[in-house]
């Protein structure tokens, strides 16, 4: 207390009786992944794509955390941290371009054909006469093989400069192959019929079948991996998009891929602050990642979410259009939607900016089957685009089926967490309590009146409780503050129904 020693007038500044408690940040997101270059030893902060691609280089053939970090911000995304994996060596499994060092060209007449980076299996390539009655002498008929099928096949492609050129023609559409023209000039004559076999891509020496799952999970003492978002508080979801192309390197097994994501899951929920979004294995049908889903990845967690299809972009780079996961997309979509409506709105019902085609057509009866199992699908609608049409985690347990629900919860109890580290070492006291009720009540109200909160009124949307009850002798002996607090999350309008009947005339009417 101030002394008064001399008369006259006096000015203090005293606290009032409860503090604001402000709210966190909700779209923050986290990727893993590897890149063309950049640090290794902690996540690092990105605020553009420009930034990103001045720290961790270019998109990569092969590898898709360049194509996450690019789609999060096309769709929204503001903040991220990246965490580039490997042991920070030029030549063992932290090079992306070394790991995906594609196979040697191999000459077809005028083209030098190989494969595309992680394409697995055995190529051949094959030229043949084109069909049909008599066929320009300059057109014929290209078939690309895997493992013996036929894979590709490109009828009446020619050696002039036009859209039926060859190498525009596979480079435009495949998926296994490159072919360039190896001289200048005059258009080539045609290739004669043969047969080649292309040498597959070759990962980098030691690393081929055996990226071990401990290269993403990392080590939160060394800031790596998974373990170096530990120290990150602000993370609010985390993609790990790499994961599939490592998988479709073959640098990963099924069961790995599934033992990462359990130890992502396993992140998230440690923290419990943060959720994790989960992309498929590339090229599964819907019956397929059915199976997948109930036997492999039998995830049971309100703390994870999974995306399917894949979705088709345009590739910056080559401007053709390439399959990627969604996470990083999908990431961007939950940005856009907590900056626009909120943490307590579904961040369904959402374009996918830059997604161009899926995977995967899914049909009503399709998504009949997977919607119940926690899989988010995004699905093409005509005259409205390719939407996120899913908003559930794989949490088996009702009270947490919606994402925004979780999401909700994890800003209120951080929001509040931080707002009330004053309480701290204060007086363990009724005024003490009271503080606190008004405090947390204070917030909720403003939750409530944005329509995070379900109910007519305040009364009916929470309540907060810290008194004598909560706090007995023995706990204030303690030296613990208990409040407890409840609250009703809006749930969103999964199923909207309408039900119509017809009336007969003169018989009807609306009921006021």
């Amino acid at each position: 207390m101030p002394s008064y020693l001399s008369p006259g007038v006096y000015v203090e500044e005293v606290e009032s009786g409860s503090r604001p408690i402000e709210g966190v940040g909700t779209s923050v997101a986290a990727f893993v992944g590897f890149a063309q270059r950049g640090p290794f030893d902690e996540p690092t902060l990105i605020t553009n794509w420009s930034q990103f691609v001045s720290t961790f280089g270019d998109f990569v053939d092969g590898t898709y955390l360049a194509a996450g970090v690019y789609g999060f911000f096309a769709n929204g995304g503001g903040i991220c941290y990246v965490v580039r994996i490997g042991d920070g060596s030029d030549t063992a499994a932290g090079g992306a371009e070394d790991e995906l060092a594609a196979g040697s060209e191999v000459q077809v007449g005028p083209y030098a054909v190989k494969p595309r980076p992680g394409v697995a299996g055995e190529l051949s390539v094959e030229v043949v006469e084109a069909e049909g009655e008599d066929p320009p002498s300059d057109v014929f008929q290209l078939i690309v093989k895997r493992d013996g099928q036929v894979a590709e096949t490109y009828p009446s492609v020619t050696t002039k400069r036009s859209k039926e050129n060859v190498a525009t023609r596979v480079n435009a559409k495949s998926e296994l192959i490159e072919i360039r023209e190896s001289g200048r000039g005059a258009a080539p004559a045609r290739p004669a019929p043969q047969t080649v076999t292309l040498a597959p891509a070759a990962p980098a020496a030691g690393s081929a079948g055996a990226l071990a799952p401990e290269v993403y999970v990392g080590d939160a003492d060394r800031r790596t991996g998974l373990g170096g978002l530990e120290a990150v508080d602000d993370v609010t979801m985390i993609a790990v998009p790499d994961l599939m192309g490592a998988y479709e390197r073959g640098l990963l097994d099924l069961e790995s891929v599934v033992a990462v994501q359990q130890a992502l899951i396993g992140h998230c929920e440690l923290m419990g602050d943060r959720v994790a979004i989960l992309d498929p294995p590339p090229g599964l049908t819907p019956q397929q990642i059915r199976s997948w889903r109930t036997d492999r990845a039998n995830f049971d967690s309100k703390y994870a979410t999974l995306y399917y299809p894949w979705i088709s972009v345009a590739d910056p780079a080559s401007g053709r259009a390439t399959l990627v996961p969604p996470s990083g997309h999908v990431a961007g979509i939950w940005a856009r939607s907590d900056d626009s409506r909120g943490v307590h709105k579904a961040p369904a019902n959402e374009v996918v900016r830059g997604a161009v085609a899926l995977q995967t057509q899914l049909t009503k009866g399709e998504h009949d089957l997977l919607n119940p199992i926690g899989l988010n699908c995004i699905r093409a609608f005509p005259g409205r685009g390719i939407r996120v049409w899913g908003a559930r985690t794989l949490a088996s347990d009702p009270a947490w089926r919606y994402l925004n629900v979780r999401r909700l919860f994890n800003y209120l109890e951080e929001s509040i967490l931080a707002g009330t580290q004053w309480v701290v070492f204060e007086p363990n006291d009724d005024a003490l309590w009271a503080r606190i009720r008004r405090t947390v009540s204070a917030f909720l109200v403003n939750e409530w009146r944005k329509g995070s909160l379900f109910g007519l009124t305040p009364d009916e949307a929470f309540y907060v409780k810290c008194d004598r009850e909560t706090n007995p002798p023995e706990s204030v002996d303690a030296g613990q503050v208990v409040c407890e607090i409840g609250v009703a999350p809006v749930k969103p309008a999964e199923f909207v129904v309408f039900r119509l009947s017809q009336l007969t005339g003169g018989t009807g009417g609306v009921d006021e």
